[in-house]
């Protein structure tokens, strides 16, 4: 007889489980339309507004675009929260960071401007003696345009070894991605607690507030801020629907609230300028939210590459896990692209970047590991910069070892690195030129070819080059 039995049902939708180094829950998706509920049966049925919710919460919505966007670029969200934000006791302004910046238009004198490649070493963490949290230690190094245009993107580091205590963060400038480099941060927002260590990324989206725990002591890390836009997928094209980071990989956090009506300091960042801003009650007491205005996070390890298995190479899009449309067509405000463990194959090809000038400007960033041929000793935690067509490549014993060796399958980049783009240097303090001398040994080779491409210039019935090139 055939057996049959009686199958069984999910209990819930998917989630992640918790592990040693990371103790919470996440939603799995990108630009999904998510919902959670620390407290069961707190989202109202079929509405978002009803007249009363279920335990007397607070009803608040976010809009992470125009009311009349697009739909697909129509990002929302709805908290039921125990008191809303509007309960406050006004603000004030706070001194300047004057690490901090937001305006890179060219008359801001704080903005540098070079022609050239540039590096920096590991910046340093905080001396003991003092006590710096996460926004306290922001540290602006590039960026271009201005929050106010809508149009443009900083690149910070954060440098901190202290936690927030009650006091949180609301950049009402920019979507910051965040990549730590040293140290987990446990990251507490209004829809739920992340933690992301190095090789992860997360997102805080513009208008959400958080706050920094630092699990492991001193933490360091990069920021790319974009003005204006979101992040996005980039387009698969030929790929078909799978490839470089999967939307089922991204994670976002599951509704938690604490019950706090002591006083509380929000920091908010409007057009580069710090606001103070007191409240009697935690902004971390959203009981229930729904909505694809989220914050979320993506272990760079998840990414899928894509390269040649023949010859040649292909264009480093291959490598982008984010994009931000810029207001130009086709043109990205911003790429984030990594180069990650993966194999080299390709057949009689030059394996390592050729030189190259690109009209996107570069800014670097290594989380760990090695990234090799280089004249700045770039270590993890440090940077560099190349301008939009600024000629790179790697040295000459690089490409010298590269254009004899055996061209055997190997694995490369053992070590994760962000990728930045598009962006004008703050200020030149600790900026260390790269040293042009690593091409110097770049030289004519082709002129020791003069008889030979003469025969052939003759066996086509060309014309030789000069005599006086034979001399």
């Amino acid at each position: 007889m055939p057996l049959t039995a009686s199958g069984t049902s999910a209990a819930g939708s998917f989630s992640t489980k918790p592990i040693e180094k990371d103790p919470y829950k996440y939603q799995v998706g990108f630009g999904n339309l998510f919902a959670s509920e620390a407290i069961p049966g707190t989202l109202p049925d079929a509405q978002n507004s009803p007249q009363k919710n279920k335990y007397d919460l607070y009803t608040e919505g976010m809009t992470g675009a125009s009311f009349v966007a697009p739909r697909s670029e129509n990002v929302t969200a709805w908290l039921y929260r125990i008191r809303p934000s509007v309960a406050h006791k006004g603000f004030k302004r706070l001194p300047d960071n004057p690490d901090l910046e937001a305006c890179f238009l060219p008359l801001n004198p704080k903005v540098h401007i070079s022609p050239t490649q540039l590096a920096w070493h590991p910046f340093d963490l905080p001396p003991d003696s003092a006590k710096v949290d996460f926004v306290d230690g922001l540290k602006t190094i590039a960026g271009n345009g201005d929050p106010t245009l809508h149009e443009g993107l900083a690149i910070h580091m954060y440098l901190a070894n202290t936690s927030m205590e009650k006091k949180a963060f609301c950049n009402n400038d920019g979507d910051m991605l965040i990549l730590p480099q040293q140290g987990r941060l446990d990251i507490q927002t209004e829809f739920g607690k992340m933690m992301v260590r190095s090789g992860e990324l997360c997102v805080i989206q513009r208008g959400m507030k958080f706050k920094v725990i630092l699990p492991d002591g001193p933490s360091r890390g990069y920021i790319q801020e974009i003005y204006g836009q979101h992040y996005s997928l980039p387009e698969l094209g030929p790929l078909g629907g799978h490839g470089l980071a999967n939307a089922r990989d991204f994670e976002t956090p599951v509704a938690s609230f604490d019950i706090d009506q002591s006083h509380w300091e929000i920091v908010y960042k409007v057009g580069g300028q710090l606001h103070l801003c007191s409240q009697e009650h935690t902004p971390f007491d959203v009981v229930a939210w729904h909505g694809k205005y989220v914050p979320y996070k993506y272990a760079l390890e998840k990414f899928v590459n894509v390269g040649s298995i023949s010859k040649d190479h292909i264009d480093p899009s291959i490598f982008c896990v984010l994009t931000a449309k810029s207001k130009q067509p086709g043109v990205p405000l911003a790429d984030f692209l990594i180069f990650s463990p993966r194999w080299n194959v390709a057949t009689g090809t030059f394996r390592p970047p050729y030189y190259h000038r690109n009209s996107a400007t570069e800014f670097m960033g290594l989380l760990y590991g090695e990234y090799g041929g280089r004249s700045d000793g770039f270590k993890p935690g440090g940077a560099s910069y190349e301008t939009g067509f600024c000629p790179h490549g790697v040295s000459y014993d690089e490409f010298k070892g590269a254009s004899e060796a055996s061209l055997v399958p190997e694995r490369i980049h053992e070590g994760t690195i962000g990728k930045l783009r598009n962006a004008k240097i703050r200020e030149a303090a600790r900026v260390l030129e790269h040293e042009p001398a690593m091409w110097d040994n770049l030289k004519a080779q082709f002129m020791n070819h003069i008889d030979e491409v003469n025969a052939d210039l003759k066996a086509a019935g060309l014309s030789e080059l000069g005599s006086e090139l034979k001399q």
